[in-house]
């Protein structure tokens, strides 16, 4: 199938934001193909099994560069609290300069709409937060921090962090980020 080369990065965009903004269910297939400016049967060109391996693929690439960019923030910072900071001052940032609509809560949509009628997008779903976790509990490990408790951290930073950007995206204002990371000493230290 000739399709231009970023066809199915526009599409999986395009879901991304839509799936966010309007819900997993509201979210037609006819819709993403129109608002990425599709061929018609691109779509299904590259999600042969339909609209869950489309979500399946949304949560996957968000889960894989989240966790690539929080990995770079732990390696190049001195402790998890500073790389935390960093890392969510840095999603204060971006949500402002894309006007609020350009960040997309990591899992929190999906979860919350499909946990109970699809174990596979539920499992994915679970797979992001334990990988956000698992990133923030290896580096308290490094740092010293007792294996329980370095669970328990990651899973409260994480839970603070989902709440946070998705008051950040619901009131279109940076605050609830920017208090998030002014917390995290006290959580992480």
């Amino acid at each position: 199938m000739s399709n231009k080369p970023n066809t199915r990065e526009a599409i999986l965009d395009t879901a991304s934001k839509l799936f966010f903004s309007q819900g997993y269910h509201a979210t037609g297939l006819n819709q993403i193909i129109k608002d990425s400016d599709s061929p018609k049967g691109s779509l299904y060109y590259y999600f042969p099994h339909g609209k869950e391996e489309l979500a399946l693929t949304c949560i996957n690439r968000t889960s894989l560069t989240v966790a690539q960019k929080l990995n770079c923030h732990m390696e190049s910072s001195n402790s998890a609290a500073e790389a935390m900071e960093d890392f969510i001052l840095g999603m204060a940032m971006d949500a402002v300069e894309s006007s609020f609509e350009g960040i997309v809560p990591f899992s929190f949509w999906l979860a919350a709409e499909t946990s109970c009628i699809s174990e596979e997008l539920r499992t994915a779903c679970k797979s992001v937060f334990i990988d956000l976790q698992d990133v923030i509990k290896k580096r308290l490990l490094e740092e010293g921090v007792e294996s329980n408790t370095a669970a328990d951290k990651a899973s409260a930073i994480v839970s603070l962090f989902e709440g946070a950007l998705l008051q950040t995206l619901t009131l279109r204002d940076e605050q609830p980020l920017l208090a998030a990371a002014k917390i995290i000493p006290a959580i992480l230290g």
